[in-house]
């Protein structure tokens, strides 16, 4: 029975999309445009180019490997990097007014600046290579983890932590052990929205001076007149961002699942 009901659901939700594909292989076939491939050639040269390997590669190419270890790696490298630091900083002024107003300034210009234009400073500073894409993506998403966390750890209920201090727990144990539980689904929140943003910075550090990568092959297609090869690379993109937008999603729930309990039981 709950099949049944997960296939309907699936069903009403995928029914919208399905339509759009089939729109697009009729209107793109009917007009012969260049620049708009079919859905049905860009599946075949996405085929062609990342999934005709051998089932021991789990159908994955030589080139899928390459590409896909050498994107995905400095994604969540960067990304990891950019929870940790944002999470530490975000605690910090989140519970001290004293390096809230002492760095709020700092970090709201920081802030402002949108990532791709810093690009070439850190290619003079870190040269063109992994690093340089790594401190791209970290730059660019620590602000929703380290601006969540700030306002996750200002929420935590004060009664709580003046219970914690009659019984003599210590500040390292209550921000372990009641703030950053309580502000976890904001967290959370944010390491989502992070990571969205983070495949988008993954590409645009790629689009220079790269090699390898999914961002490399866009480039490279878009140089060769490759349209379907770079749609392709498009496609991929997006698959990309929907499976971790949804993976994150299932371990969130999973993660924060006693959050929820906790709630209901304190109303």
């Amino acid at each position: 029975m709950k099949a049944l009901q997960g296939l309907r659901g699936f069903a009403e939700r995928a029914w919208l999309v399905a339509l759009g594909l089939v729109l697009w292989e009729v209107v793109t076939r009917a007009v012969g445009e260049t620049y708009f491939p079919p859905p049905t050639t860009i599946v075949k040269t996405l085929h062609e180019q990342w999934f005709s390997g051998p089932a021991g590669q789990l159908f994955l190419s030589d080139d899928a490997l390459d590409d896909f270890s050498t994107s995905l790696a400095h994604l969540f490298i960067g990304w990891a990097a950019a929870g940790a630091v944002g999470v530490v900083i975000g605690a910090s002024i989140g519970r001290s007014k004293v390096l809230n107003e002492l760095l709020d300034p700092v970090l709201q210009f920081l802030r402002a600046i949108p990532p791709p234009t810093l690009v070439p400073f850190f290619i003079m500073v870190f040269q063109l290579g992994a690093t340089m894409q790594v401190v791209t993506i970290a730059f660019g998403v620590v602000w929703p983890v380290l601006l969540n966390t700030a306002d996750g750890v200002r929420t935590v209920d004060p009664l709580q932590l003046e219970t914690a201090k009659v019984f003599g727990i210590g500040p390292l144990r209550r921000l372990l052990t009641i703030i950053l539980p309580s502000a976890a689904p904001k967290i959370f929140a944010g390491l989502r929205v992070a990571l969205s943003f983070a495949l988008i910075l993954m590409v645009i550090s790629e689009l220079f001076g790269s090699t390898a990568g999914i961002g490399s092959e866009l480039i490279d297609a878009q140089r060769t007149f490759e349209l379907p090869r770079m749609w392709a690379g498009i496609v991929m993109l997006g698959v990309l961002g929907f499976l971790f937008n949804a993976v994150f999603m299932l371990l969130e729930r999973r993660l924060l699942s006693w959050h929820a309990g906790a709630q209901r039981l304190a109303s």
